[in-house]
């Protein structure tokens, strides 16, 4: 099995030239959202360092678990991934049906929804992912226990927890489903 540092170097290289929506190496919006899924253990932050691998490189899930990248985490980064024909409405419910991959998703939604990312994008643009990401934490947060969400959005988008008490109250109970 591969080192979550192997695995940071295979991203590293498979993210290689590509920036984001705002014209950062893209190779740090993997490297957030694998930080907010420390608290999980390794197999989630190597599924959080390579949950766009599938879907904006030449790898496969195939050539993924033939590099050493444990089964598990194939499953998870395929479970994010977008698939033809799907809308983005019913990507999200398949998500929530992996706790795994539920948490993947929240910290790839927290980091997206970050607002001073956000504000480096056209206005148009903004209020549109703004609108969509907050439409997808209306179905991911119910499906993660709230200290799950809470130490998610802790590590990689602070500004979060106050929609998290507004949307859910300010206890420390469950969200929704199991943790």
């Amino acid at each position: 099995m591969l080192s979550v540092s192997e695995v940071d170097l295979l991203a590293e290289g498979a993210h290689a030239g590509q920036v984001d929506k705002i014209g950062v190496p893209y190779i740090e919006h993997v490297r957030a959202v694998a930080a907010g899924l420390a608290p999980f253990g390794d197999e989630l932050v190597m599924a959080g360092l390579l949950h766009d691998v599938v879907q904006d490189t030449d790898w496969t899930a195939e050539k993924l678990a033939g590099a050493g990248i444990p089964e598990r985490v194939v499953r998870i980064v395929e479970a994010v991934t977008n698939e033809a024909g799907m809308t983005y409405e019913e990507k999200i419910r398949r998500i929530t049906a992996d706790r795994s991959a539920t948490l993947l998703k929240i910290s790839d939604n927290a980091h997206n929804s970050r607002p001073d990312r956000a504000a480096q994008l056209p206005a148009e643009k903004r209020e549109r992912l703004t609108a969509k990401y907050r439409t997808a934490r209306a179905a991911l947060w119910p499906a993660a226990s709230r200290a799950d969400v809470e130490a998610i959005v802790r590590i990689v988008n602070p500004a979060l927890l106050a929609e998290l008490d507004e949307v859910f109250g300010s206890s420390s109970a469950p969200v929704g489903g199991p943790a």
